[in-house]
């Protein structure tokens, strides 16, 4: 990997800058300090905690936020710094719950949404599901409200589109699974009702580059083998143009039951591995599907059967599952914890390696490259940890830079008028809707998941991304202007790629 510096040289009569790209780069080699597929400790959580979220924050920080142990579902939330290796408490929630959302907003704030505010007894039961929300602020550590969803969920799934709105799916609350949907709009600070899903149940939902969103579910009866079960492998798209859900082709296996999980890969296919049903154990399998086609289609089957507890796309666009595996019940309860790669040009898993915990821990990319894994569980009745992990992948990519003027990766960005060589700055300011190219670095090559920019806390639609012919490990952005952003001589630019925030830059806007 290749981080590359640019060379800027500036006209002061003009008023302009021009940007001078030369083909012989200064190029740095990123170490790599850990050997590939290695575990290392750091530092544990403040409290025991499994059921709980982990988002990674603008300033590269990662916040932990609720989850249970024992009979106690927590309200504390603490905050993990890759530099220091150490968890530190950042605040309470307004509310405890555990198989809640958390996301990373446009604006740098977090939407924490839903989830189970209470056990009842029952690790599936969601009787005390909630509808309240709040926004957490990196910024000054505080936790406010942002009123309540259209109605209470848990263990739904939240997804940010390229709107910058948030789509909310599934979920349950009471004895079953939901069909509705809503969103929530960071500007209006509101949740609104949009279309149903075609049927109830939503196991995961991934954007597509193309802007929807694949709902898939897999569930089934749990009971004894001789009574049977029902596969549900259904999967529908949501558009968010049309705010409705239309029904798509249906998963290939019928035994990946409850927990199959997917992520969205470079060449724009869905992996959907793992899942489980009681009487038949974990499973192996894995599948892609095609948004070209809508087609689902086998892949090459995992090392070991488990349930995904998480599901993880590597800056060198390898996948990362880290998941819970058991010996068939019938020969009694046996847990492992199971952690696989997936090479998308090899279509092929290779094994690599154990957690102590073998669910409920959370997996989330760090800007160098790094996974952490936090928390869990063990044993029977389950008990909650406080155990973090280091993955340290083969090939270690850090997160996407922004170049700057100052090639320090801060103030000024370079960032043009679109078609020319201005810079978008407090002397010659971007206005609404106008087109500006912004250079950067560590865009997966050949990818086409698009990143996600905002400019002043508001989306920016992506008009075109990839590298820039003849220039090796230089990438460009094209995007649209959005309304409403705040003008000013500072405005803030970032992007979010592989969930990913990266460094921050500035722009004018009138």
């Amino acid at each position: 990997m290749r981080r590359v510096t640019a060379n800027f040289s500036v006209f002061p009569q003009t008023g302009f800058v021009s940007l001078l790209f030369f083909a012989a780069f200064l190029t740095e080699t990123i170490a790599i300090a850990q050997s590939g597929g290695t575990l290392t400790p750091t530092g544990n959580l403040t409290t025991p905690r499994t059921g709980h979220h982990a988002t990674l924050l603008t300033n590269g920080k990662v916040l932990i936020t609720g989850g249970w142990a024992g009979s106690t579902t927590w309200a504390s939330t603490e905050l993990y710094d890759p530099v220091t290796g150490t968890f530190t408490p950042t605040g309470d929630m307004s509310t405890a719950r555990y198989c809640h959302t958390a996301t990373l907003l446009p604006n740098g704030k977090v939407l924490i949404a839903g989830g189970q505010s209470r056990l009842n007894g029952t690790l599936n039961d969601a009787i005390s599901a909630v509808a309240a929300t709040e926004l957490y602020d990196a910024s000054t550590k505080t936790f406010s409200p942002a009123g309540n969803m259209t109605q209470p969920r848990a263990c739904h799934t939240a997804t940010l589109l390229n709107t910058g709105q948030v789509l909310i799916a599934g979920g349950s609350a009471g004895d079953g699974n939901m069909a509705s949907a809503e969103l929530y709009d960071p500007i209006a600070g509101t949740f609104t009702a949009t279309g149903d899903m075609t049927e109830p149940g939503c196991e995961s939902a991934t954007l597509l580059a193309n802007g929807q969103v694949l709902i898939t579910r897999s569930e089934g009866y749990a009971g004894v083998k001789s009574v049977g079960y029902e596969g549900v492998n259904h999967a529908e798209l949501y558009d968010p143009a049309t705010g409705t859900f239309t029904r798509t082709g249906s998963m290939v296996y019928l035994d990946q039951g409850i927990g199959p999980a997917a992520v969205l890969l470079p060449n724009g296919r869905v992996l959907m591995a793992g899942g489980s049903f009681w009487e038949y154990g974990f499973s192996a399998h894995a599948e892609l599907f095609d948004p070209a086609t809508g087609a689902f289609t086998p892949a090459s089957d995992m090392t070991e059967g488990l349930t995904p507890e998480s599901i993880t796309l590597l800056g060198d666009g390898t996948v990362f599952i880290a998941g819970e595996g058991f010996i068939h019940a019938t020969q009694g309860l046996c847990c492992t914890s199971n952690l696989e790669l997936y090479d998308a040009g090899t279509s092929t898993f290779i094994s690599s390696g154990n957690t102590p915990a073998v669910a409920g821990q959370t997996a989330t990319l760090l800007p160098d490259g790094n996974v952490l894994i936090s928390g869990g569980w063990l044993g029977y009745p389950p008990a909650s940890l406080s155990l973090s992990e280091i993955y340290h992948p083969a090939n270690l990519v850090p997160a996407p830079v922004l170049l700057s003027l100052s090639a320090d990766e801060q103030g000024q960005g370079a960032i043009q008028h679109s078609g020319t060589s201005r810079i978008a700055s407090a002397i010659d300011p971007a206005v609404a809707g106008e087109y500006l190219s912004i250079y950067l670095t560590g865009l997966v090559d050949g990818s086409v998941i698009p990143p996600q920019v905002a400019i002043g806390g508001q989306v920016a639609g992506v008009t075109f991304f990839g590298s820039v012919p003849g220039y090796p490990g230089l990438d460009l952005i094209n995007v649209r202007m959005p309304s409403g952003v705040a003008p000013g001589p500072v405005v803030q630019v970032r992007l979010t790629y592989l969930s990913r925030p990266s460094n921050v830059v500035t722009i004018g806007v009138r």
